[in-house]
């Protein structure tokens, strides 16, 4: 099965929200094939569909004056912070039937960041009832999903550098005891984009079992 890798760059959430939106469509009705979307977000906090913003330590103002301006994502999970040392994958996928269950499609994200953690000698894990990818009491990685007429959108953040000062506006997914780390941090040492693109590429067409060819955004919008 064949995936579109598309790589916008850095994109604001919004017109990422809204380029989802229109793939999901074109998925739906078989004008695309599945896509990946690999990017990057401006600052930004962005709520679940709980809308809880108990998890907010500052008010949607006080959080945009500071440059953390707050959305509401309509994705799966609670509140989250992206920003441009992330990486962000979301994965346009038509689910098969055998595929229709969304809590495998969440293993099978933590799955991927899990097998990247351990290209770069990392003992990644998960925790039972929390949702992400873990190392000790560290989060590396956070995932919010949805899905309609089971084609999934949204997807997963991965921590690649420190540039973490969004989370101590925020209450990370709701867990207070929470503690986020990046890949940069856990090695010691920088990682380039295209080094971390490349594991997290080979890892996503193997677990997720797609065969992954790049495209022009360009040409991705042509098709839609």
């Amino acid at each position: 099965m064949t995936t579109y890798l598309v790589k916008p760059g850095l994109l604001d959430y919004s017109e990422a929200l809204e380029l989802q939106e229109r793939l999901v469509e074109a998925r739906k009705v078989d004008r695309i094939d599945d896509v990946l979307l690999l990017l990057r977000h401006p600052n930004v906090i962005t709520l679940g569909r709980a809308n809880s913003r108990t998890f907010l330590k500052y008010s949607d103002q006080e959080c945009a004056v500071a440059g953390y301006p707050v959305v509401e994502a309509g994705r799966g999970g609670e509140v989250t912070f992206h920003g441009p040392g992330q990486l962000i994958s979301y994965p346009i996928l038509k689910l098969g039937p055998e595929e229709r269950d969304l809590h495998l499609h969440l293993r099978r994200l933590e799955q991927v960041s899990i097998e990247v953690c351990a290209e770069f000698g990392l003992d990644a894990h998960r925790v039972v009832g929390r949702t992400g990818v873990w190392l000790g009491s560290r989060k590396i990685a956070a995932i919010g999903v949805r899905a309609r007429s089971w084609v999934t959108f949204h997807g997963m953040a991965f921590n690649l550098t420190d540039e973490l000062e969004g989370f101590n506006w925020i209450v990370p997914c709701g867990i207070g005891d929470a503690l986020v780390t990046s890949l940069e941090r856990e090695v010691g040492r920088p990682v380039e984009w295209a080094e971390l693109e490349e594991s997290f590429e080979k890892h996503f067409q193997k677990v997720f079992r797609r065969d992954i060819v790049e495209i022009a955004q360009s040409e991705l919008e042509v098709r839609l």
